[in-house]
């Protein structure tokens, strides 16, 4: 089962396999979505190689994940074993099949690899599965001012690009990218705690080249 093969493929020939806890992302959740003295219940969508996973463990937490690519989880559960039977292969575009709600969901550029559509079907899951007062944080989600927003084919809408043939999203399959009006409408149910909007400028080896994401923590 999976509802992303580009991801699935990328998974079986061992690409994007990502390691190390994002950084950003550790900081986000000790600044903003975590206290020390209560155990919380964390769900991270889109997982892909369990990078997060170490981190999320140290916590006083109970830890949950769902990605779109059964080879990936396949591979969590043999290196997580304590954690297996929370790893789940699903599309949270369409579901998010835990019982319960959380204190926390997690999502390091998962949610942005979808549709306009798919993107507010998913944030309305999100919103249904967090618990009164709970947090989402999304870290990474893609900006219009990214320099590979001008590339690719438009897909279904005006923010979602896809059939990347080089760079850092070749063979990924949906790239969706917003700006800071269409970000704010697709978070309209939510409080927005925190929106950053970062821009790296490099000059070599491609001058000029601009990655440019979106991080946001956003409250029920």
């Amino acid at each position: 089962m999976t509802f992303s093969e580009e991801w699935d493929v990328c998974y079986k020939n061992n690409n994007q396999m990502s390691i190390w806890p994002w950084s950003r992302l550790v900081s986000f959740v000790r600044n903003h979505g975590y206290n020390d003295n209560k155990k919380i219940r964390i769900l991270e969508l889109g997982c892909g190689a369990g990078a997060n996973i170490p981190f999320f463990m140290s916590l006083n937490a109970e830890y949950f994940a769902m990605d779109g690519s059964a080879t990936i989880v396949k591979t969590l559960k043999k290196k997580f074993p304590p954690i297996k039977e929370n790893l789940i292969v699903g599309d949270f575009t369409k579901e998010i099949p835990f019982k319960g709600t959380f204190d926390l969901i997690i999502d390091r550029s998962a949610i942005t690899h979808n549709t306009t559509k798919g993107s507010i079907q998913g944030l309305d899951l999100v919103y249904t599965k967090l618990k009164p007062g709970g947090k989402y944080i999304g870290i990474d989600w893609l900006s219009t001012l990214h320099s590979d927003y001008k590339h690719g084919r438009k897909d279904q809408d005006f923010f979602t690009r896809s059939n990347y043939k080089n760079g850092q999203f070749a063979h990924l399959g949906r790239v969706h990218f917003s700006d800071k009006k269409h970000l704010l409408d697709l978070f309209k149910k939510f409080k927005i705690l925190v929106l950053e909007h970062n821009i790296t400028t490099t000059e070599v080896p491609r001058k000029n080249s601009v990655i440019a994401v979106w991080n946001i923590v956003a409250q029920k």
